[in-house]
């Protein structure tokens, strides 16, 4: 091994299941970033109905804005409750 990768190698310690943020769902680690992201998908998509029923949705000038951020700001509150210090 050239000496010039050694020092790399320190890089690959984060890689180690002890500080990951992942959890086992049936036997494979699933990764916390993806059910955030899950989890923001479904706030906005129930965002968009709930609009859609109440009627508020015409009203909107950026619905596309409007609807992203919801599920992000739903999926960093999350991440905050969830895994954050």
């Amino acid at each position: 091994m050239p000496a010039c990768l050694v020092p790399a190698l320190g890089l690959l310690d984060g890689c180690s299941l002890d500080v990951a943020p992942s959890f086992p769902v049936v036997g494979a680690y699933f990764p916390a970033w993806m059910f955030c992201a899950l989890v923001g998908i479904a706030v906005a998509i129930g965002a968009r109905v709930l609009c859609l029923a109440v009627g508020i949705d015409d009203f909107l000038s950026f619905r596309l804005f409007t609807y992203v951020s919801l599920g992000v700001l739903a999926a960093l509150a999350v991440w905050l409750a969830v895994f954050g210090p």
